[in-house]
């Protein structure tokens, strides 16, 4: 006695594309429509055997790990299944002693550490001399974790420990879907691209740079459930500065130093913090300094009553929603957030990240959203100071409405968020035959 899963994909946009007519193990209907604001979602939950048993529900492992721009997609979609099919079994995968060890259990899900599998540039490297040998033991660790487990379906969102997770499931049979944040991709999700049965992205572009084109679908990024609920602004500040901000004519600035510590953009804040308080009474500074280099800048950090550190946060929600003014770097998922909230932001794009693709992401943010863009041999506290200036000043500090983000596929809404991602939407129909 057994049972046969099958599934297809059902698609809103025309611009989706298919992807091949093999019978396949899970039957998904993928909602992967930009609609307005105002959509509605009901399904109806079901299980593989129509049963209430946790152990006939939908079982999913999320490979991701790293960074918060390979967390938190992962997270978003989590979100979404357990929204639409609240009995399915969610199971996260990443490195022990590492954010999403952290971040993931935060989120509300379970998380079990595998080793990871670093690949060291230049790929001749001597530190890759053992990276055959380590990728079969972490295969294989992943492999035991996964047979314990038993997933129907394994998403992998990018970072090394994404690699030997997928690579492992699929070699036991289970389907295996990536989601690609960025107009390039990592070099864990192209080649993990050969064994999935699914690619996600998020740019129309980044198609051609993934081998077989009928696999990918190009749907923008998946922003969290928490991030697109209505938070007061008021609300929102007493959490963050709870006897302070009382000016209705008070500006917070959000500073997004990156999930594990954007160097330059850091230290451009901590020359210029002190004067900016200072000279502006009623200017407030939520500051993430990131991982890596928050115990630094806390040491240097001498004014505190308007000002708020914290090395990273793992929900984003109440930030945002404080925040009058953005600043970060320009990587592909806080851009979803970014557009997602309607915030106007100082983007900051880093020149070290592969192929350059957070320059692209900040280029289109200024062409679409009107974020300012500061280049980094551009950036000192002369120029982030004057940027922020210039727009608080502002009455209206978004220069547009109703802006079709196409290249992103991002669409505007009725409520005036402007041009923004709304979901990456998976519900997950699963049916069987004895």
């Amino acid at each position: 006695m057994g049972f046969t899963i099958s599934y297809s994909l059902k698609y809103c946009p025309s611009s989706f594309r298919s992807f091949s007519n093999k019978p396949r193990s899970v039957e998904i209907f993928c909602c992967l429509s930009l609609e307005q604001s105002n959509h509605k979602i009901t399904t109806k939950p079901t299980s593989i055997n129509g049963g209430d048993s946790e152990s006939n529900s939908l079982r999913v492992v999320f490979a991701a790990g790293g960074t918060g721009g390979h967390i938190s997609p992962a997270v978003a979609i989590a979100d979404e299944l357990k929204f639409i099919e609240p009995t399915t079994q969610i199971l996260f995968m990443g490195t022990r002693n590492s954010m999403e060890s952290a971040a993931v259990p935060s989120a509300g899900y379970n998380f079990l550490p595998v080793p990871a599998v670093k690949l060291f540039r230049p790929f001749f490297s001597p530190r890759n001399l053992l990276l055959p040998y380590n990728l079969i033991v972490s295969t294989l660790q992943c492999y035991r974790e996964l047979q314990d487990f038993d997933p129907h379906i394994v998403v992998g969102t990018g970072g090394y420990v994404s690699f030997s997770i997928c690579l492992a499931a699929a070699i036991k049979g289970a389907k295996v879907v990536i989601q690609e944040q960025n107009s390039v991709p990592g070099i864990a999700n192209w080649v993990l691209s050969f064994f999935a049965d699914m690619v996600f992205v998020a740019f129309n572009s980044t198609v051609d740079s993934f081998w077989g084109r009928h696999k990918c679908v190009v749907c923008g990024n998946p922003v969290r459930l928490s991030l697109r609920k209505y938070i007061s602004k008021a609300v929102a500040r007493l959490k963050f500065f709870p006897n302070s901000v009382r000016d209705e004519e008070a500006k917070v600035i959000l500073v997004l130093g990156g999930s594990l510590g954007a160097n330059a953009v850091n230290i451009a804040l901590l020359n210029l913090y002190y004067q900016m308080l200072l000279d502006h009474q009623n200017w407030f500074i939520i500051w993430q300094t990131g991982v890596q280099a928050y115990d630094e800048m806390e040491s240097l950090v001498k004014i505190r009553p308007r000002l708020l550190l914290k090395p990273f946060f793992h929900s984003m929600d109440s930030a945002y929603a404080a925040a009058d003014l953005i600043v970060s770097r320009a990587g592909a998922m806080t851009c979803s957030e970014i557009l997602a909230t309607g915030k106007p932001a100082i983007l900051i794009p880093s020149a070290d990240v592969a192929e350059g693709h957070q320059v692209r992401n900040a280029t289109l943010m200024a062409d679409v959203a009107g974020s300012r863009v500061i280049f980094e041999d551009e950036l000192d506290s002369t120029t982030l100071g004057t940027a922020i200036e210039e727009i608080l000043s502002m009455l209206n500090p978004l220069p547009f409405d109703s802006l079709l983000f196409s290249e992103c596929t991002f669409l505007s809404s009725k409520r005036s968020l402007i041009v923004y991602v709304k979901y990456l939407c998976i519900n997950f129909h699963l049916t069987f035959a004895l």
